[in-house]
């Protein structure tokens, strides 16, 4: 993994940071298999806009990543390590001994070769599939399940990792990147190592055009816009919100406004992320 920085022979260029996976497999090796259209709606709902600044952007293809890993005790070989235009980790593509194949989101080490497998009776190697209560105390996971068998939906960011800190009771305590801490059942899987792609924080798209083609429109600022589309609009010169605290484009408080409404999973957090 490594920082490429471009010569300035245009102005697009001269801010342009690009991070470089040296794990890539070489010639681009895709599965068409597990490929999927990709329609997008463009932040719109029935011609409304319901969600601000984003656009359609370039035509792009989802990957069907396998985020279950339930194909217990069945051998694959990493065939290739791909890029994922619809994520900031990488993926690899698996061959299963029974000839399926599938995508997994990539961990740091993983190299073409490798040999994977999932279940309680795998190895703790980096890239296998293990309930909580077969990893060792310490282990660095990614892809961890909140509910046994339903599949991994925490810890899938380029970069990112949690750390199982103990086990007692039927639960794990789980360290999560946020420092939050909290219980998870023993039985629910996690994938061993940390997500790769780390340096995917350091880029820099360079010029405007490149963010449209990633689907994100232009983001103004509140005391820019006219009194009438904004609450923190209005006022001569640079004045400020004009208020004591910001709001949102409708009205609602921001920064400090609790939005948690899970209230009943409050007692699997054992520490709180914002609690130092």
């Amino acid at each position: 993994m490594s920082i490429k920085h471009h010569k300035p022979i245009t102005p697009g260029r001269r801010f342009y940071i690009k991070a470089v996976d040296d794990d890539l497999s070489n010639g681009h090796i895709q599965e068409k298999s597990l490929f999927k259209a990709l329609k997008g709606s463009k932040g719109r709902s029935h011609g409304k806009i319901s969600v601000r600044h984003q656009a359609r952007g370039a035509k792009k293809f989802l990957r069907i990543v396998d985020f279950k890993r339930d194909k217990i005790g069945v051998t694959a070989n990493v065939a290739a390590i791909t890029y994922d235009p619809n994520r900031s980790a990488n993926i690899a593509l698996l061959f299963y001994k029974d000839g399926e194949k599938r995508y997994i989101t990539a961990p740091r080490g993983l190299k073409v070769g490798d040999m994977l497998t999932s279940g309680s009776e795998a190895d703790a190697r980096v890239g296998n599939f293990l309930p909580l209560k077969n990893i060792p105390l310490g282990s660095s996971i990614h892809n961890l399940e909140l509910v046994p068998g339903l599949g991994g939906i925490l810890v899938r960011g380029a970069g990112t990792s949690a750390r199982l800190l103990s086990i007692d009771g039927g639960f794990a305590n789980v360290e999560l990147p946020s420092k939050e801490v909290r219980k998870i059942n023993e039985k629910c899987g996690a994938t061993i190592g940390e997500v790769g792609n780390a340096d995917h924080k350091n880029r820099s798209l360079g010029k405007a055009g490149r963010k449209r083609h990633l689907g994100i429109r232009p983001s103004v600022r509140g005391v820019a816009m006219h009194p009438n589309a904004h609450p923190h609009g209005g006022g001569e010169g640079r004045s400020g919100i004009g208020m004591p605290s910001p709001k949102t484009p409708w009205g609602k408080p921001t920064l400090g406004k609790k939005t948690r409404v899970r209230k009943r999973t409050n007692r699997f957090i054992i520490k709180d992320r914002r609690i130092k």
